[in-house]
């Protein structure tokens, strides 16, 4: 049997367009290895209906509702390979087992490469985080440090500071902002450390003070990083689906990669704010637009074939 569409990513943009591909009796299969980014998260928020509930447990709630849709399979398996064939695309996983499906789509996400900082992995999820308008909230009026090896330092400062007046910038060594940029930030009393940061001090996952190379010390209670996202599989580029400016897939308004067939969404796209409730849309989009190719063709068929439905 060849599926209606492959989903390939079990986050809240590849469980979203399941929903909508289920709902639209589409048969089909999501792919989840359950190895998400935010692995180290206890509590999502910005979800209306769902703010500060645990990412696994999201998950666990959207695969129960899955669960209604008899066209709607969830395999725990992780995918090796996806090669695109003359009709249809063959999904071969880790395991040996080989899928067909007319349409795929990649919900597969980024990885993140953390600053080259002493101990900052203890610190990430806990009361280091990535996303202000995701956490922001929880650390507001605390003396917060933003922490970042590229130019996005400078935004994230700006942002970060609409949650507290005492904000800082540690660049670990790097020159990466300009003279206005500083001058920028100096007048809204944000102090930029350009110097290396020798280690992050603090128990338990909690942060406390953040010690640069020069012997200064910093007391701060959490922050900002601003990482480097890769994209977390292969498959876009071993499809041959085009890249935007931020290295995230391409795609138009449709969710439509520069590949036939081949639809992208949500964190994989590094088009925006990492978000379940934004990432969850492009999913709900990307499955319409999966459901609306296959209507479409359908259609074509009929029309090739001089068929005339006289209902």
């Amino acid at each position: 049997m060849i599926l209606d569409c492959a989903v390939i990513g079990g986050g809240p943009a590849g469980l979203n367009a399941s929903l909508v591909l289920g709902r639209a009796r589409r048969k089909i299969i999501l792919f989840d290895d359950n190895r998400p980014r935010n692995a180290v998260t206890s509590e999502s928020h910005g979800f209306i209906t769902r703010d500060g509930i645990d990412p696994q447990e999201l998950k666990r709630i959207a695969q129960d509702e899955l669960r209604k849709y008899p066209d709607v399979r969830v395999e725990k398996q992780r995918v090796r390979e996806i090669q695109k064939k003359e009709q249809h695309f063959q999904i071969t996983m880790e395991n040996g087992d080989i899928y067909q499906a007319k349409k795929v789509i990649l919900a597969t996400g980024f990885k993140e490469i953390m600053p080259d900082v002493k101990r900052v992995a203890e610190f990430y999820g806990n009361s280091l985080f990535s996303c202000p308008y995701c956490d922001g909230w929880e650390l507001r009026d605390q003396p917060l440090a933003v922490i970042s090896e590229n130019p996005h330092a400078f935004h994230m400062a700006k942002i970060v500071s609409n949650w507290t007046d005492d904000v800082i910038v540690c660049t670990n060594g790097r020159q990466i902002l300009s003279e206005d940029e500083k001058e920028i930030l100096g007048r809204k009393h944000i102090h930029v450390y350009e110097e290396k940061i020798l280690s992050l001090i603090g128990e338990c996952g909690a942060l406390e003070e953040i010690a640069f190379v020069d012997g200064t010390t910093v007391k701060r209670t959490g922050g900002f990083i601003t990482p480097e996202w890769t994209q977390s599989s292969p498959f876009a580029s071993a499809l041959g689906c085009a890249r935007n400016e931020r290295g995230g897939i391409d795609v138009d308004q449709m969710k439509q990669t520069t590949i036939p067939g081949v639809f992208a969404c949500g964190d994989t796209l590094m088009a925006g704010p990492s978000q379940l409730i934004i990432a969850a849309g492009e999913g709900s989009m990307a499955g319409a637009a999966v459901n609306a190719a296959l209507v479409e063709e359908s259609f074509a068929e009929h029309k090739k074939g001089g068929k005339i439905d006289a209902s």
